[in-house]
């Protein structure tokens, strides 16, 4: 829609109020709220403006005045608002030189979507991910100085077979969750009901399911979309499912590993270029693949140790990339076969069908920054002619002696994919995608905040295993 086309759309809808969205560095939405009587067609060119002092990662309170500019494509009625609500997507502007805020994580991403049409390697990134979830009944933690504890519970935990009570049963075990009807499936009105919601804010979901794990996991799987429009879409995907679920009584989390001892939540990136209304990945190299296809599969395993600090973004995130569980560690390709981190789907022989599926991004990451980046990797693959190496055929869950045979594994923690990122970070500044500025703030940020808070308090478990030393 044209900013005219918006207003018009507001009145029709009997709009009140304006919710200003946009994402802070991390990658979680913020917003603010208008009248629908400051809202004009000026402001989609001279924004809004707010204090960005208190923006996690943004920049210091002496020189916080910001301008949150709404791109008018992305307006839609806000399904949870009681007040008849327009909500739109900002770009974030420095209100002194009009420029975009280079920490801003949208602008990272067009500025990637740019330096693909600049390299005339393809003109559109297309990606689309697959964000898994848990849906509990009950959620509690706390941590303090001498105290620190979660607690998790859903009625369909398979620890709940027991429980006193009326119990009906028909609960998943554990790594058995994956498409049962209901009622070992509690989830399948619910999860239809997030994806009405998601039809109505323009969102085309391809299909639902409860996932392999007990206790509520679910995957809802979008239509690709081009990369900056593909971001938009994921935080309005999470916005839809908390809000959803929340209305229900219940609670969603996008934590990678929230339950020990059964699978985590991922978030498969399915990822394609074109140029000119043409599939580039297409060709008759390994499962169907052109070369471009493959030096891109090379960029993305070359630099994943590095790029996993923004797919894969919070100490929880390594909680999941542990073997045993399913989960994407290897960093080999393949296709079809689900124990290598990068596949190359079977599904269909039409040359437009053809992708590939970075297995290890898990949802709690910046989408934003997360695409562009895997993106950065995989041009720099095709620039520089990376081989990936033999595809591996084998499951490579049951392979031993991994490192012998030349496979490497993800890092084990967020502090290794920190300091692979700092030792590795050239092919993402290219094309000013990524600037120096935004790999330090952000290597700073994660480990002040998240690796070094971690570090110094103690951990339930440790009581566990010390306390009688």
């Amino acid at each position: 829609m044209t900013p005219k086309e918006v207003l018009e759309f507001a009145k029709a809808n009997n709009v009140e109020m304006v919710d200003f969205k946009f994402v802070d560095f991390p990658g979680q939405w913020q917003h603010f709220g208008t009248p629908i009587s400051e809202f004009t067609e000026a402001i989609f060119e001279e924004g809004s403006g707010f204090d960005g002092s208190s923006i996690r990662g943004w920049q210091a309170i002496n020189n916080s005045d910001m301008l949150a500019v709404p791109d008018p494509s992305t307006a839609i009625i806000d399904p949870f608002c009681k007040t008849p609500t327009l909500s739109v997507v900002c770009n974030i502007k420095d209100p002194i030189s009009s420029e975009p805020y280079p920490r801003d994580p949208r602008y990272i991403a067009q500025k990637a979507e740019n330096y693909l049409k600049s390299s005339g390697i393809g003109d559109t990134a297309y990606m689309g991910p697959e964000a898994e979830f848990f849906v509990f009944d009950e959620v509690s933690f706390d941590q303090n100085a001498q105290s620190g504890y979660y607690f998790v519970d859903s009625e369909e935990g398979a620890w709940n077979t027991g429980k006193e009570g009326p119990n009906l049963g028909h609960k998943p075990r554990h790594k058995e969750g994956y498409f049962p009807v209901p009622p070992v499936d509690s989830m399948e009105d619910l999860r239809a009901e997030i994806v009405m919601e998601m039809q109505k804010a323009g969102i085309i979901v391809e299909k639902q399911h409860h996932e392999v794990a007990t206790a509520g996991q679910a995957e809802i799987d979008m239509r690709f979309d081009s990369l900056v429009k593909m971001a938009d879409k994921l935080m309005l995907y999470k916005y839809i499912t908390k809000n959803v679920v929340k209305r229900n009584g219940k609670t969603a989390t996008f934590m990678p590993k929230p339950v020990f001892g059964d699978n985590g939540s991922g978030m498969h990136t399915h990822q394609s270029i074109w140029k000119e209304g043409k599939p580039l990945f297409a060709g008759d190299e390994y499962a169907g693949v052109s070369q471009t296809c493959l030096y891109y599969i090379g960029g993305i395993l070359k630099h994943a140790h590095a790029i996993a600090a923004l797919t894969n973004p919070t100490t929880n995130s390594y909680k999941r990339l542990t073997p045993g569980f399913e989960a994407p560690v290897n960093l080999a390709y393949s296709s079809r076969n689900r124990s290598a981190s990068i596949r190359i789907p079977m599904y269909s022989n039409n040359p437009k069908a053809k992708r590939i599926e970075v297995r290890f991004p898990d949802p709690t990451c910046n989408p934003y920054m997360a695409f562009s980046a895997m993106l950065m990797a995989g041009i720099d693959g095709i620039e520089n002619k990376i081989d990936p190496g033999p595809a591996m055929e084998k499951n490579l869950y049951e392979l031993e002696a991994k490192e012998a045979a030349g496979i490497k594994m993800m890092p084990a923690s967020l502090e290794e994919a920190l300091n692979a990122l700092e030792a590795d970070h050239a092919f993402l500044l290219k094309g000013d995608v990524f600037t120096e500025d935004i790999i330090q703030n952000w290597l700073q940020y994660k480990r002040t905040n998240e690796v070094n808070a971690l570090r110094v308090r103690p951990h339930p478990y440790e009581f566990l295993m010390y306390y009688d030393v």
